[in-house]
């Protein structure tokens, strides 16, 4: 019975079996000392409180759906790192493209302006050159006779002969098969009229021009003219001439 007792409370005590405890059998030089270290490991092992027996399949499902989410994260932050790289690659290009383009306009902007304002300084100037795709574009020109530079102190008609003049270097650099323009002489005077139209009619081998025009040196550079009358009140009527057929009926 007594020897019961002792594996009972060693069982309680240890949760061992007296084959176990064997095994684990050391031999005690100081019994006070031994029985002190046991109380301090009691009373640790009592701080740690009751334990979660449930925390080993918590851990496994936590565990699973942590894996799971890395392995996303790795997969989105690998599709990040690649897009970064096309984006960079692209912007890159851009920059390239967008420079060379750019000096290609500004030099067909300068001469294009020379021609149309016969004289002067024209350029375009990028207001930041680390930043080309981002920063503005300052518009620096000089008419023949004038000390201005800057487009601003300019009258309205020579705005609008600067932004023809801009135009026209554009169409120069990228040539587009139809073009419509709307009354953008509207504020020349005659000559600089005469100067659009004949510039026009010069660039017209490559681009075909529709434009809506009141001004008669406009129409005087014309292949065919085209004109809406109200003859009867709330019934308009469309007009053609071919100035090039109307010729040869002139001089016949």
């Amino acid at each position: 019975m007594e020897e019961k007792q002792i594996l009972d409370k060693l069982w309680e005590n240890y949760e061992l079996s007296h084959s176990a405890a064997n095994a684990l059998r050391q031999p005690v030089e100081n019994l006070p000392k031994a029985n002190k270290e046991i109380a301090e490991l009691r009373r640790q092992i009592g701080a740690l409180g009751t334990p979660n027996l449930g925390a080993i399949e918590e851990f496994e499902r936590v565990n699973t759906r942590y894996q799971f989410l890395a392995e996303q994260r790795d997969d989105v932050e690998k599709a990040k790192t690649e897009l970064v790289g096309i984006i960079n690659d692209i912007t890159g290009e851009m920059k390239e493209v967008f420079t060379e383009r750019f000096r290609e306009i500004e030099n067909c902007f300068r001469q294009t302006f020379l021609e149309l304002f016969g004289g002067g300084k024209a350029a375009l100037v990028l207001e930041d050159e680390n930043n080309v795709l981002e920063c503005g574009i300052e518009i620096k020109v000089q008419p023949p006779g004038k000390a201005v530079s800057n487009i601003s102190l300019l009258s309205g008609g020579e705005k609008a002969f600067v932004a023809i003049a801009l135009y026209f270097a554009i169409l120069k650099v990228r040539p587009t098969p139809f073009c419509v323009m709307d009354e953008i002489e509207a504020a020349l005077d005659e000559a600089n009229v005469s100067r659009y139209a004949d510039y026009m009619r010069r660039m017209a081998d490559k681009t075909q021009f529709l434009v809506i025009t009141h001004r008669r040196g406009t129409m005087e550079e014309a292949d065919m003219l085209y004109g809406v009358t109200m003859q009867e009140r709330g019934v308009s009527t469309v007009l053609e001439l071919d100035l090039e057929q109307a010729q040869k009926t002139i001089e016949e």
